[in-house]
């Protein structure tokens, strides 16, 4: 297990605003970041509208947080997480924080837990407003913790993302083009927090990569004679 695998986490889950169906998928990702120590999910407990959580809350250890909305049109449990987390934040025994939510009211809490050093993983549907995504370490898509059979794309979609792909190799490449695939996932993952592999369809960068016929690929093997390879990409025609 990896140094970062280790960190503590807290996983606070805005129930309000998250679905129950994805709470295994949920936590299998929120483990390839850290170690949850904190589950705790928020809501009105009271009402019938989060019924299907409650069994999961069990399942999974997750305490739940009762805010009741004392006032109609204003989100009281918003308030109630970004309290809580300002409390752990300064309790000092959290290494980093799980978001679940796709509210942009989350937007400052992000910021200001990453002023104080600490990571900010979020977790939201795609609809998710980009301030919000851009204010974390990493943001995942919630749709893309299942598995989608067929993923289709837009024109202008796939114009993005190539207009992603050619800029981020650039930005890390040598004199000769070539770029090697993880600094380039790298440089990525620092400057758009939310792009994910998966939201094309493909588990991991270097599936990617091969699907794109404007990018070469090189494999050069490792220098301690295993069998491991290294994966090198170049913008075609440049």
């Amino acid at each position: 297990m990896s140094e970062r695998q280790n960190e503590k986490l807290a996983v606070l889950i805005d129930a309000d605003n998250a679905q129950a169906s994805i709470v295994v998928e949920l936590l299998e990702e929120v483990a390839k970041f850290g170690i949850a120590s904190i589950k705790r999910a928020y809501g009105d407990w009271t009402t019938t509208r989060l019924k299907n959580w409650k069994e999961h809350l069990l399942l999974h250890a997750i305490q739940p947080i009762q805010q009741f909305g004392y006032t109609s049109g204003k989100n009281s449990t918003d308030s109630s997480m970004i309290i809580d987390a300002m409390d752990i934040l300064h309790d000092g025994n959290i290494d980093g924080f799980c978001i679940v939510s796709s509210d942009s009211d989350f937007t400052r809490l992000a910021t200001r837990i990453r002023e104080n050093g600490l990571s900010v993983y979020g977790f939201g549907e795609e609809k998710t407003p980009e301030a919000f995504t851009s204010a974390c370490d990493k943001f995942i898509f919630t749709e893309n913790l299942r598995k989608r059979d067929v993923v289709t794309k837009s024109k202008s979609e796939e114009q993005k993302l190539k207009k992603i792909m050619i800029k981020s190799i650039e930005a890390v490449s040598g004199e000769d083009g070539w770029s090697s695939l993880s600094g380039v996932a790298s440089y990525i993952s620092k400057n758009i927090p939310s792009f994910d592999p998966r939201s094309y369809g493909f588990e991991k960068y270097g599936k990617l990569v091969k699907s794109l016929d404007y990018i070469e690929k090189e494999e050069r093997a490792f220098q301690d004679g295993s069998s491991n390879v290294h994966i090198f990409v170049r913008i075609k025609d440049r």
